[in-house]
């Protein structure tokens, strides 16, 4: 569970949600500031449900965001866990079939190869 883009992305929309809800205006040093730790940490999260909601936990206190808010998500984080599993998973699998091609070792089977299987 290296490349969790959907995690990544989770984190920093929740981060910014929470931010924009108390009215913080984060600075581009912030942001930026915001983004690579959050790429850092989603390096490290395990590929459990609902981790990446603590490491948010951990992450907002890094930029001054209220914990508090991680309140508001707290209730559709479940249904969110699920898109965010999509999404790494789709990113798995591209990086595996670059990877694969980069390497010279895809081999996609011919479309008459595939009707033979059918028939």
């Amino acid at each position: 569970s290296f490349n969790l883009d959907g995690s990544t992305l989770y984190q920093a929309l929740a981060a910014i949600f929470i931010a924009q809800m108390y009215g913080i205006d984060l600075s581009v040093y912030e942001q930026i500031t915001l983004m690579l730790v959050l790429m850092i940490t989603s390096k490290g999260i395990a590929g459990v449900p609902g981790v990446s909601f603590v490491v948010l936990l951990a992450t907002l206190g890094t930029v001054g965001i209220p914990i508090e808010g991680l309140a508001f998500i707290a209730g559709i984080d479940r249904i969110l866990d699920m898109g965010r599993t999509v999404v790494n998973v789709i990113g798995n699998s591209l990086a595996a079939i670059v990877i694969s091609k980069w390497e010279g070792q895809f081999n996609p089977p011919s479309k008459k190869e595939l009707e033979q299987q059918v028939s």
